[in-house]
């Protein structure tokens, strides 16, 4: 396993730049070495760090023919905007094909229905975490003799096997969200963590959970009243992305934020190109709020003014959930940082999104008790709802957590009762629905008083209740 860092820091700055930064270089410069001794590396580098840009500067100067393997229509019209000027054709139903261009942009889908036609000496697989797949294989089957290089920000699938069965040899580790996002390549995450879904019954199949059991628990007056309040709260008119659980649950989460006076669309994979392209484009011009989506846009889809993510997909996959976040973390002009809403838990099952990562070409060989000793656990803010690294206070509002253990405290679905509708239809811990219902200062006095806790907790409890109400 290689692992590149960046040799010369650069100042920060907003975009994606036209020349190559530090550790792109530095990648660019593993994979030719690791292509010389005739190795198959899989580059993972985080989402937003660039890859396009890098796999396309390769595949610009690789001395022979080359194709770069996509699964979807947005990641080739992406790629074929990064290459410019650069000659290439596009093996994609539909497209006229140029076969007597050197690099090839190619669907998986379309390439093996014409494997016949063309040959490569190199085949770049870009969201490389697909190349298990049948289609994949088959490509790589057809073409033995060719070099292959992945990319990925997550290089195991959803089950979190890894990927080493896939054909990679090796694995070339690129910076991690926390450096890209020191370095001002990244916007920092303000995760809030206001609830989270009842998943109590939920099977799991395939390392996920079962699709069609966990839209019936998602989609709940409940969870889209509080997903649409916190966005008001906090991302209010601001382009945001919400991921759901299935297409109907999406076109459902755009209607509910339509009647709240929001300009909100869904897409899905049964559209046309040219539909999804105007939708996509519409959120990035400001002809919408919200763009709710279930899985579309979860990869390779890059939309750097996007300043929220709506997570109401619960997911046992860390691979989902760091694409998801991945989404938000691009920056642009005037965005100072991403707002993560995070209804489902998700926070709280992987961690922050700039949580260090332990990937292996092995997938995930600890086991649970392991990572949850390798793994720095969050807490969320009683105060302000922020999700952040256990500590003794709260980084971002300062809120000082009760000496005394409190059992709200190892029970993170229920952190917060936003309004009487949500108290009325969950289950909630002894003392929450006291401290909702407390109306003033001498209420909390008494809580306290009966908890035995210190008498500076009641003060402060009771200011940011005003606070959030005023």
């Amino acid at each position: 396993m290689t692992t590149v860092t960046e040799h010369t820091p650069q100042p920060a700055r907003c975009g994606v730049t036209p020349t190559l930064r530090g550790y792109q270089t530095a990648l660019l410069s593993s994979i030719t070495d690791h292509l010389r001794q005739y190795r198959k590396p899989l580059v993972v580098s985080p989402t937003g760090s660039g890859k396009t840009v890098l796999f396309c500067h390769l595949a610009r100067h690789y001395q022979g023919r080359v194709c770069i393997l996509m699964h979807r229509a947005e990641l080739i019209e992406q790629t074929s905007r990064a290459l410019g000027d650069t000659p290439h054709g596009i093996i994609q139903a539909g497209r006229a094909p140029n076969p007597h261009a050197r690099v090839q942009l190619a669907s998986v889908q379309t390439l093996v229905n014409r494997l016949h036609l063309y040959a490569f000496d190199l085949i770049i697989v870009d969201e490389a975490h697909h190349t298990t797949a049948r289609t994949y294989q088959r490509v790589m089957t057809a073409y033995p003799f060719a070099a292959l290089v992945g990319v990925t920000a997550t290089p195991c699938r959803t089950d979190g096997t890894g990927l080493r069965d896939a054909g990679y040899t090796d694995l070339i580790l690129g910076p991690s969200v926390a450096s890209l996002t020191e370095q001002g390549y990244l916007c920092p995450a303000q995760v809030y963590a206001p609830s989270s879904v009842d998943l109590s019954g939920i099977r799991t199949a395939r390392g996920d959970y079962v699709r069609g059991e966990l839209a019936a628990a998602c989609d709940k007056p409940s969870i889209t009243g509080n997903a649409i309040e916190h966005y008001r709260r906090y991302a209010d008119r601001q382009p945001a992305i919400a991921f759901c659980v299935s297409v109907a649950h999406a076109e459902h989460m755009a209607e509910q934020f339509r009647e709240a006076g929001y300009r909100a669309i869904s897409i899905d994979g049964t559209m046309s190109t040219l539909e999804r392209r105007q939708r996509i484009t519409a959120l990035s011009n400001g002809g919408l709020h919200v763009l709710t989506s279930c899985d579309l846009i979860s990869e390779g889809v890059d939309v750097p003014v996007v300043a929220a993510g709506i997570m109401l997909r619960p997911t046992q996959s860390m691979a989902l959930w760091l694409q998801q976040v991945g989404r938000c973390l691009r920056p642009a002009q005037g965005k100072l940082h991403a707002v993560i809403l995070d209804h489902v838990g998700n926070t709280l099952r992987h961690g922050l999104p700039d949580a260090p990562q332990q990937w292996t070409l092995d997938g995930e060989t600890r086991t649970r008790a392991q990572r949850a000793a390798d793994d720095a656990p969050v807490r969320i803010c009683l105060e302000c709802f922020r999700a952040h690294v256990t500590a003794a206070e709260c980084p971002y509002c300062g809120f000082v957590y009760p000496a005394k253990p409190r059992e709200i405290e190892e029970q993170p679905g229920e952190l917060s009762l936003l309004d009487a509708a949500w108290a009325a239809t969950k289950p909630v811990m002894p003392g929450m629905m006291e401290e909702f219902q407390a109306a003033s200062l001498a209420d909390f006095q008494r809580i306290a008083e009966e908890r035995g806790y210190k008498a500076g907790w009641a003060y402060h409890r009771w200011q940011a209740k005003q606070r959030r109400t005023a």
